[in-house]
């Protein structure tokens, strides 16, 4: 494919950009205390990697809303130094975020939020502090000297953050503004402080310099901004001249699920409503929203909806997304799947920073160096081809070792090929697609429908086995919330385990009970599995709410209201199985109250797994240096799965 249209130059007053591929502002965790070598060295990466332009993270315009860049001190100065040579030398162009995050963000004197009116976050539940004429002026003087230092310092362009909810978007939307002076009440009034903001950022930096602005199509919340609005407020800040670019995204935090839309959400699922602002304008557009390949952004770009394509996760995944593409070898980008567990949920909860399931490098450039090849070739015996065992013969590959992969199923995959069967799942089995692929490719020997032993073992005589056999489902009735209570009539009842069930070695039935003990999504797959073959599903879980290990993702609201959008589906929370038989189930509750006794034909436990230790048991004293990665070392989840067995083949 020819990529002609995605990858020609633009130009954004007087900026060339050398192709259409952004990666629109994302918060990384990595510039607390300033944009040290770590910030750098990721930011870089991708810029060797050809992505045309980036936009980097939030940086604050006053104290009233810190962050972790800080646009209102002149100590920025220094860390533009540091980065701006490092990324430039690849060709990428730079321009900065600056924002304030209003009713979202406390001040550093610890007071109450500013806001345009008494309205809390849905976030912090604080009433805000409705700011004061003095107190506009004075943020809009942040804006405009903020922008002052990026000009100075080389930055390429500014974006000024009108989206997501943040000030500009809570003087914007009649939601959050409850103004009656000259800032609120009409559109007109409302859209007064955005005007000001670029007029004095405009003033700030002068002619010929690109200034944009980033708008929410829909703030998603009904009374909220429209994309009529949105199209008013665009066609509004144009007609002044003052601006060179658009960036349009979807959402705010009363629908957060929208601005970083996980494997739920088709590809590109933002533009209809994108579209639909970037067409009504005639300066140049950008949209973002699981967009993850180039040939997605050439098709973007080849029908007018807009002028770049942001492709954040992709080249979180794969740095090299650009280059390798446009080398043909399209085939060879790892693929993001759209889990927003790495990257969304890295970042909001541990390790605290920006990260990738597939990717290990992502976020980790400074700490993890590019794969080298081995002092030594050795020949490896890897056992197991699900996401661990193959990560495992892919880098031990790159390392230049000579890798057998034994497979004891008909396909490569693991437990990846249940769990793609689930609604609305079935990319995660991509990683392990490209990684097969991936594994061929390095001319990686792989035999399926083979079982290691010790006797293969002994007979092959491998300088190192990787042990990657994953784990079994549990279905013995523990429950972690009271784990010396034992559930009566497992053994007569109709009950499975959830890779049973979407491995269809089990029907579903007309009523069903779903036990989730675990808190992650296998439960839900499992839900919404029952509820599109036609079964009445109860969900009962130990916690009080619904899969809280993936709230950090983005995933559980949606989640909830399509599980609740079908009428047949009750979550009980809180709750622990007694009993089973008789096709009912009974529950109680962990924190009193009577027991329920639910309909339940068919009762399908998400209790998590245990290792499958059978084969290093067996190789115990086999003469061979053994490692065991993945759910056979210890059940977890995927990111841990690929990322230790990269680990462990890097160590060869």
């Amino acid at each position: 494919m020819a990529f002609e249209h995605v990858l020609a130059p633009i130009e954004i007053a007087g900026c060339r950009i050398r192709n259409r591929i952004a990666r629109t502002a994302h918060v990384t965790g990595l510039a607390r205390g300033g944009m040290g070598e770590a910030f750098v060295a990721f930011h870089e990466t991708r810029a060797r990697g050809e992505v045309g332009l980036t936009i980097l993270e939030i940086s604050s315009v006053h104290p009233s809303s810190p962050a972790d860049l800080l646009g209102y001190d002149d100590r920025v100065l220094e860390d533009y130094a540091r980065l701006l040579p490092r990324v430039h030398a690849h060709g990428m162009r730079v321009f900065q975020q600056l924002w304030h995050g209003g009713h979202h963000s406390v001040p550093l004197d610890g007071g109450p939020p500013w806001s345009a009116s008494e309205v809390p976050s849905v976030v912090l539940g604080l009433v805000p502090h409705a700011m004061t004429q003095g107190e506009i002026a004075e943020v809009v003087q942040g804006f405009a000297s903020a922008a002052r230092r990026c000009r100075d310092a080389g930055v390429d362009g500014v974006e000024l953050h009108f989206a997501h909810g943040y000030l500009v978007g809570q003087f914007l939307s009649p939601l959050t503004n409850r103004r009656s002076d000259e800032y609120g009440g009409s559109f007109e009034n409302r859209l007064r402080f955005a005007r000001e903001v670029l007029s004095a950022v405009r003033a700030a930096v002068g002619p010929g310099y690109p200034v944009g602005a980033r708008l929410s199509a829909e703030e998603g919340a009904p009374g909220g901004i429209s994309v009529l609005d949105s199209i008013e407020t665009a066609r509004a800040l144009e007609a002044t001249g003052e601006l060179d670019f658009l960036d349009v995204s979807l959402g705010s935090y009363l629908a957060f699920h929208k601005v970083i839309g996980a494997m739920d959400e088709p590809h590109a699922y933002e533009l209809p409503l994108a579209s639909r602002v970037t067409r009504a304008v005639r300066m140049p557009t950008l949209v973002t929203g699981r967009i993850t390949s180039l040939a997605e952004a050439e098709a973007i770009v080849a029908s007018g909806q807009a002028d770049l394509v942001s492709l954040v996760r992709a080249t979180l995944a794969d740095p090299d997304l650009v280059r390798k593409s446009r080398e043909g070898r399209a085939a060879e980008v790892r693929p993001c799947i759209g889990c927003n567990q790495g990257c969304v949920g890295g970042l909001q909860g541990l390790p605290g920073r920006v990260g990738c399931i597939g990717n290990p490098r992502a976020g980790n450039e400074t700490t993890i160096p590019e794969v080298e090849p081995a002092p030594r070739p050795l020949r490896v015996l890897v056992a197991g081809g699900g996401p661990a065992g193959l990560e495992a013969a892919r880098t031990a590959a790159l390392r230049g070792h000579r890798v057998v992969l034994h497979e004891a199923g008909p396909a490569t995959g693991g437990q990846l090929r249940t769990a793609r069967r689930a609604p609305h799942r079935g990319e995660i089995g991509d990683i392990t697609d490209w990684l097969d692929a991936e594994v061929r490719r390095l001319h990686v020997e792989v035999r399926l429908g083979s079982r290691v032993d010790r006797a293969l073992v002994v007979r092959e005589a491998p300088d190192t086995v990787i042990i990657a056999t994953g784990s079994r489902a549990r279905t013995d009735g523990l429950q972690a919330a009271c784990p010396g209570a034992r559930v009566a009539g497992l053994e007569a009842a109709r009950v499975c385990s959830s890779r049973e069930l979407l491995a269809g070695e089990v029907a579903p039935a007309a009523t069903a009970l779903v036990l989730d003990d675990v808190g992650h999504y296998e439960a839900v797959g499992a839900a919404e599995f029952l509820l599109a073959a036609g079964s009445s599903v109860t969900f009962a879980s130990r916690f009080e709410r619904l899969m809280p290990l993936l709230d950090l993702t983005l995933q559980t609201e949606p989640s909830l209201a399509r599980l609740q959008s079908t009428g047949r589906f009750r979550f009980r929370g809180r709750q622990r199985l007694v009993q089973v038989g008789g096709g009912r189930a009974l529950l109680r509750s962990l924190d009193g109250g009577r027991d329920e006794d639910v309909a339940a034909e068919l009762v399908v436990l998400v209790a998590g797994s245990l290792p499958d230790r059978s084969l290093s048991d067996a190789l115990a004293g086999a003469g061979c240096r053994i490692l065991v990665v993945g759910d056979a070392r210890g059940p977890r989840y995927l990111q841990a799965a690929i990322h230790e067995a990269h680990h462990a083949a890097r160590g060869l």
